[in-house]
């Protein structure tokens, strides 16, 4: 860059040193064209993905079974046990008599979206402690909310 730089008159010339104006911007337009080059060219890696046709699943519900026990979370993270308000200390209790019961009674748990994973990851670890292997997550269908 020559901003800055004086230019001494010459001996036979009577003008005083004045200071040189001009910035090269010759440098900065190499650039940005190399960026430019590099940019066009990149583009289309960042955007590429995978086309893939899922299949759609058209099962009809499962039939309840007699040892099936459903614990529903809301959004505040209210706990339900076969759609009955239980409180998180009962929780132990209430497996270890399912448990006690049939081992193999399947536990179905059904979330609110907006549900806290620890409170259900805390729900899996008690049923599991006391031997109910058999758990699975309940949800909605696309098929069950048009009309």
């Amino acid at each position: 860059m020559t901003f800055g730089q004086f230019h001494a008159p010459r001996e036979s010339s009577s003008r005083p040193l004045t200071s040189m104006a001009d910035i090269n911007v010759t440098p900065m337009v190499d650039v940005m064209l190399v960026l430019l080059v590099i940019f066009i060219i990149a583009a289309p890696f960042m955007t590429h993905a995978v086309k893939l046709d899922l299949p759609q699943a058209q099962s009809e519900a499962a039939p309840e079974q007699a040892d099936t026990v459903s614990i529903s979370f809301d959004a505040d993270g209210i706990l339900y046990w076969n759609n009955q308000v239980l409180a998180m200390t009962e929780l132990e209790a209430k497996l270890a008599v399912q448990a006690k019961k049939n081992k193999q009674a399947e536990i179905q748990l059904r979330a609110d979206k907006a549900t806290r994973y620890e409170i259900i990851a805390k729900v899996m670890a008690a049923a599991q402690s006391q031997g109910l292997a058999k758990i699975s997550f309940v949800t909605d269908s696309k098929q069950a909310k048009k009309p």
